[in-house]
């Protein structure tokens, strides 16, 4: 990580993909309202339930995403574990958190730092000011927003017919 450390700002944010289309002075604006956030491997950097008030841009490392299930356990009834749902690394996804820019409702997973990671914080309030005060760099990011919003929905819909048609054999045996 020590090649980051020299970097200025606006080249860290450069290399964030939702950031890709802004210009220098555009990346220096959000740059502003970014906080860096160093992240040691094991904490969690978001907890499922929790009501959140910003977004992550993801420039450097490895997070798990896990999610609370509920099932039964033998005659007991229900209970709860954490399942790891997927490893998330900083070259593949360039933000997390972001539903929490545009709605006041709990975190839908939670987030944990599996590697040293490199953040750059984002609060709701901060991001809807630069929107309103700087609308074209505003705008370029809430374009990559809804384009990777479209693909996890895609994505969630392939996956739930798979489940769905994988249960359908399975309970006609």
């Amino acid at each position: 990580m020590a090649k980051r450390r020299t970097e200025s700002g606006r080249e860290i944010l450069k290399q964030v993909n939702i950031l890709a289309d802004l210009t220098d002075e555009e990346l220096d604006t959000v740059y502003r309202i970014s906080k860096k956030v160093e992240v040691s491997a094991g904490h969690v950097i978001m907890t499922e339930g929790e009501v959140g008030d910003s977004m992550f841009f993801f420039v450097e490392g490895e997070v798990d995403v896990s999610k609370l299930l509920t099932m039964k356990i033998g005659k007991q009834g229900f209970g709860s574990a954490e399942k790891s749902m997927v490893k998330l690394n900083s070259k593949a996804v360039s933000f997390f958190g972001d539903m929490a820019m545009f709605q006041n409702a709990p975190r839908n997973a939670t987030i944990t730092a599996s590697t040293e990671c490199i953040l750059y914080e984002v609060k709701r309030d901060d991001f809807i000011r630069l929107v309103d005060e700087h609308p074209v760099p505003g705008v370029k990011i809430l374009k990559r927003i809804a384009s990777t919003l479209c693909g996890r929905v895609a994505k969630g819909n392939e996956d739930v017919l798979k489940l769905t048609t994988a249960l359908s054999i399975a309970l006609t045996r």
